[in-house]
């Protein structure tokens, strides 16, 4: 299994070499092993520091209408572990299996690129402390935590034959790691918005599809 050299990431939107998030992810992306890597191998590289880095990475593969096998039972579960991470501040746990399993470093590649053009444009919309009293304090803290774990809950929602099933809660999940990194509240409050239309969309496609399965039976059973 191929290993990733250690990678420094910065606390902020700049780590100390002055790169921005997207180039930071981007310097991931080119180290990435060609031919199979594991989570285990990426958490290694990034540490407990650069989790919020990770989910960035994990995420930007939901967003672009390409399917990687295999990858979104293992990035979905470890973005809901670093939610409960964060929300009981304690180190990352994942299961062996989750961590040792072999992911495609050729199919993962292409699409994080794909996915690299959300970061800047979440960069471009996100600004360092606006509307602080969204995330500074254990109260924000512990709210904002069980909001990124609902996030990944639905990211994992067996919807994902579905167009726009994963975007969504991907774009939230994003929003909320950005506004976590930037101490941005304006970020994280768009993360929630994204949430509530998550939540939305779901609602519709359950209504809608027991409305069709209703007709369907009057239709067959009449």
């Amino acid at each position: 299994m191929s290993e990733l050299p250690p990678f420094s990431a910065g606390h902020g939107h700049r780590d100390p070499s002055g790169a921005s998030l997207g180039e930071q992810i981007e310097t991931i992306i080119e180290r990435l092993p060609q031919d199979h890597l594991s989570l285990g191998a990426l958490l290694d590289a990034l540490g407990d520091e650069g989790l919020l880095l990770l989910t960035v990475l994990m995420t930007i593969v939901f967003l672009i209408p390409v399917s990687v096998p295999g990858v979104s039972t293992v990035f979905g579960a470890a973005i809901l572990m670093i939610g409960i991470s964060r929300l009981v501040g304690k180190p990352l746990w994942l299961p062996a299996r989750i961590k040792q399993r072999a992911l495609p470093a050729a199919k993962l590649r292409p699409a994080l690129r794909g996915g690299l053009k959300w970061v800047g444009r979440m960069e471009k919309i996100s600004r360092p402390h606006r509307l602080a009293m969204l995330v500074n304090g254990r109260a924000q803290e512990i709210f904002n935590a069980l909001a990124f774990i609902l996030a990944a809950l639905l990211l994992m929602a067996p919807f994902g034959f579905i167009p726009f099933s994963n975007t969504i809660p991907g774009i939230a999940l994003l929003l909320y790691a950005i506004g976590f990194i930037q101490r941005d509240g304006g970020a994280v409050l768009l993360g929630h918005l994204a949430n509530v239309a998550t939540m939305v969309y779901f609602g519709i496609l359950i209504g809608g599809g027991g409305v069709l399965a209703h007709g369907l039976w009057q239709r067959f059973a009449g």
